[in-house]
């Protein structure tokens, strides 16, 4: 299921958690929704949500309006707040069994329960309250709560918050298997998160959005202008900066970090440099814009 924001605000008194934002998302994609705290992410999936209106602008899951069908259409989303509120005195199957009532006939309710607690990795942790079970354990219980009625779009606030390194791979690989049947909305501010999750990075920055493309178009697009090379030999630094297009060069001896001038791709320079040389080059990289780094050109204007 796709779903389609447009022109969205949000105000809270004089100030604008959402400010008139837009952007598409379609069936089967899994999207990281990024930004620093504040930014307006939570408010944003709030909304997408029906759990709080917006003041102006329009949402629309498969092409209808949330205004015209909430009911309806809360069917087909399954959420997970960032708090990921839990009743802490029930046994996980019984929390889930009366979430999955709301939502479903009770012919339905047994069997949807046993496929999200198989989905999520719950098996053996059901028969317990969910105040005895591990941060990582509750965040499945939430996830799986998310999920128990089958909805086709997940979204996801913050799923890793508190975890611990073994529990935040779990939860990434559980995500990316979700990812594959559903169209997933991961809001993090975690960048490693989104690139080991997500295909796709909406980056939201003080209720506005600053940046929307796929991972590997933001990091191309962003790519810095350094390139990095080895030689077998020794070459004088004043020898590499005569290369067409060096603006500047670090290092010695073998191993060089080239700035180029400007977006230009010098590495053919580089190459036709070593043969006539007669030097051989035995590696050379042009690094690649990483989405941290992008995050933080972009969140810190």
């Amino acid at each position: 299921m796709s779903v389609r924001v447009e022109n969205l605000t949000k105000l809270y008194g004089e100030n604008k958690a959402v400010d008139n934002i837009s952007f598409n998302i379609n069936s089967g994609e899994v999207v990281g929704f990024l930004g620093p705290n504040g930014a307006g992410k939570s408010t944003t999936m709030k909304i997408i949500t029906g759990c709080i209106a917006s003041d102006s602008g329009e949402v629309f899951i498969n092409g209808v309006n949330i205004k015209d069908d909430m009911t309806s259409l809360k069917k087909t989303i399954g959420y997970l707040p960032e708090n990921n509120p839990l009743y802490l005195n029930m046994y996980v199957k019984e929390y889930l069994e009366y979430s999955a009532q709301m939502y479903l006939q009770k012919s339905e309710v047994t069997k949807a329960v046993e496929a999200a607690v198989e989905a999520v990795g719950l098996g053996e942790h059901q028969f317990k309250k969910i105040g005895e079970l591990s941060k990582g354990y509750k965040q499945r219980t939430g996830i799986a709560r998310a999920m128990v009625h089958n909805p086709s779009i997940l979204i996801l606030d913050e799923p890793t918050t508190g975890l611990d390194p073994n529990q935040i791979v779990e939860i990434r690989n559980l995500i990316k298997e979700l990812g594959k049947e559903k169209t997933v909305i991961l809001s993090t501010h975690i960048m490693q998160e989104a690139e080991a999750v997500c295909n796709r990075a909406i980056i939201i920055n003080k209720g506005k959005i600053v940046a929307d493309n796929s991972l590997s178009n933001l990091e191309s697009e962003n790519a810095g202008n350094v390139i990095s090379v080895e030689f077998d030999v020794e070459i004088p630094l004043d020898k590499i900066q005569q290369i067409s297009g060096v603006k500047q060069v670090k290092g010695d001896g073998k191993i060089f970090s080239i700035t180029t001038e400007g977006d230009k791709d010098i590495r053919k320079d580089i190459f036709d440099f070593a043969v006539k040389e007669g030097v051989s080059v035995l590696s050379m990289t042009k690094n690649k814009g990483t989405l941290e780094k992008i995050f933080r050109e972009l969140t810190t204007k």
